[in-house]
């Protein structure tokens, strides 16, 4: 297992050991599973990056236009908020 010297603010240092004691585990395994959630999520951000990338707008249309215009099933619908409104398009040139 690798090691690595860790300086932090003292502030921020302060929070960590307020969050891992709350969550009854060591500063260590606080700082270790944090690390493993930031590496995960840049790797998952990677591959949905390349992914899209691989997307085929034609193969997609191609795709959609296959399926049966149905209501949701019950359970499943959209829910309309009244509070969010859209913003107007741009004029692009």
């Amino acid at each position: 297992m690798g090691q690595y010297a860790l300086r932090l603010p003292d502030s921020l240092m302060k929070q960590v050991k307020k969050v891992a004691a709350d969550d009854s585990v060591s500063v260590n395994q606080f700082i270790l599973s944090a690390v493993a959630e930031k590496t995960a999520t840049i790797a998952t951000e990677k591959f949905f990056a390349e992914r899209a990338g691989k997307g085929n707008a034609t193969a997609f249309a191609r795709a959609l236009s296959k399926v049966k215009n149905r209501p949701p099933v019950p359970g499943d619908e959209l829910q309309r908020s009244r509070s969010v409104t859209r913003r107007p398009r741009r004029n692009t040139p």
